[in-house]
C-alpha cells in the first residue's frame, strides 16, 4: 500500500447532487494528513472515506467560495470535540482574514484546538521540512484563488552492489548520504559514485480557475494532478466567464506541464454523469480519472 494516498470526499461544484457531496479533498503523505477545501458535509464523507479527524495535520483552503469553505467549522469544532493533542495548520488566502474568523467563530463550542493560521500573501513556498515541501500560486478565478503543490524532497537511491564492493554498510551508508562522501581507507568515495538521482513525488491542487501560468507553474511535472473541470468544451465561454476550466482544458494543462496522471473533479450540478468528462479529457492527455465521491487512489510514481 502507498504510503500517499488521495481521497475524494466530495466531488461537487457550488450545488450538491444525489451523487456528489460539496468539495472536500484529503491527502494521506506520510505520516501527514492534509485537507483541503472542506466545504459542507465533509466530516461525514470523512467517516464514510475512513479518515480521522486526528489524522488532519494541515488544511488549505483554496479560497472564499462556500463550496470550499462552509465545513470547516465543524472541522475545527470536531478537533476540539476529540481533544486533538497536535497543532494543526491552517493555510488560507491572506485576503480572507475576515471569513476565518468568523468561520472559527459560527457557533458556540469549548475551543481547544491548537491552530495555527499561515495566510497567504505571496506565490512561493509556505512549508518546507526535511522530506517535504509545499508551494502555492495564484490562479484566475472570479475571486481570489491559490492552487498548492506538494513534493517530496529529491533524494538518491543507493547502489547495494557497489555499496557492498566498497565494505559500506550500516550506519556508514546514512553518514555517506547525510556528509555527501566518506572516506574509505585510502579513497574518498563521493555520494555519486554510489548512488542515482531520485525524483521526489508531487501532487498538485488546482481548484476554480481559468487558464493561466499559476496552474501550468503548479502542474509542472507532477505525478498526480487533482483539477478542477466544472464544465464540458461545450460551455467554454461560461467557464471563462464564470472563472472555471473544462474538462478540455484541464487536460491541456496535464499535457503540456508532463504531468503523469490527472484527477478530474469539481462538477457542476448540471452534469449527472462523468463519462462525457473523461471521453472528452482522454483524448488530449490518456491518464485521467474522473473522481467519484468516496474514491481512494494510491499516488505513486508511474
Amino acid at each position: 500500500m502507498s504510503s500517499k494516498t488521495f481521497f475524494a470526499l466530495g466531488t461537487a461544484s457550488q450545488v450538491p447532487t444525489r451523487e456528489r457531496n460539496h468539495n472536500g479533498y484529503f491527502i494521506r503523505w506520510e505520516n501527514q494528513g492534509f485537507l483541503f477545501d472542506p466545504g459542507e458535509g465533509t466530516q461525514r464523507q470523512m467517516i464514510f472515506a475512513g479518515v480521522s479527524a486526528s489524522s488532519i495535520t494541515k488544511i488549505f483552503i483554496t479560497h472564499f467560495h462556500g463550496d470550499h469553505c462552509l465545513g470547516l467549522p465543524g472541522i475545527l469544532q470536531r478537533l476540539s470535540l476529540d481533544k486533538i493533542p497536535h497543532t494543526v495548520e491552517l493555510y488560507y488566502p491572506a485576503i480572507g482574514k475576515k471569513y476565518i474568523e468568523n468561520l472559527k467563530n459560527a457557533s458556540i463550542y469549548h475551543n481547544v484546538a491548537r491552530i495555527t493560521e499561515h495566510p497567504i500573501f505571496e506565490p512561493g513556498v509556505i512549508f518546507r521540512s526535511k522530506k517535504t515541501v509545499i508551494e502555492t500560486r495564484k490562479l484566475d478565478h472570479s475571486v481570489e484563488c491559490w492552487g498548492y503543490r506538494i513534493k517530496e524532497v529529491d533524494s538518491v537511491s543507493m547502489d547495494a552492489e557497489k555499496l557492498e564492493k566498497l565494505g559500506i554498510r550500516g550506519k556508514e551508508v546514512g553518514r555517506l548520504i547525510e556528509e555527501k562522501s566518506l572516506q574509505v581507507g585510502k579513497k574518498l568515495i563521493k555520494l555519486e559514485d554510489v548512488s542515482r538521482p531520485k525524483k521526489g513525488l508531487s501532487a498538485a491542487f488546482i481548484m476554480d480557475t481559468r487558464m493561466c501560468d499559476g496552474a501550468n507553474e503548479l502542474a509542472e511535472e507532477a505525478d498526480f494532478l487533482i483539477c478542477e473541470s466544472t464544465y464540458l468544451s461545450s460551455e467554454t465561454s461560461e467557464a471563462v466567464a464564470n472563472g472555471h476550466l473544462t474538462a478540455k482544458q484541464a487536460a491541456r494543462i496535464a499535457r503540456n506541464a508532463s504531468a503523469k496522471q490527472l484527477v478530474l473533479t469539481h462538477f457542476s450540478q448540471r452534469y449527472p454523469k462523468t463519462e462525457d468528462f473523461l471521453a472528452e479529457a482522454k483524448k488530449i492527455f490518456p491518464d485521467v480519472v474522473a473522481a467519484r465521491d468516496g474514491d481512494k487512489i494510491d499516488i505513486v510514481k508511474k
